[in-house]
């Protein structure tokens, strides 16, 4: 059985029957459910809290970049 893992919401899109998700929201998907709404930017994984220590998060990498200009 698929696991689902936990995404966080960029971008509100439609969730269907009329409601939409809202920023910062955390989603439960299948890799399936999310793939398309990844690639449009829409929803970022859930890092563990392990991989947030080792990496930086996108925005901290945009705003770090922003400020070095």
């Amino acid at each position: 059985m698929a696991e689902r893992q936990t995404y966080t919401v960029l971008v509100p899109f439609p969730t269907g029957g009329g409601h939409w998700s809202s920023i910062g929201q955390q989603l439960q998907l299948l890799d399936v459910e999310a793939s398309a709404l990844r690639s449009a930017g829409r929803l970022e994984l859930k890092k563990t809290e392990a991989a947030d220590s080792a990496s930086p998060s996108i925005a901290a990498k945009k705003a770090a970049a922003k400020k070095a200009e």
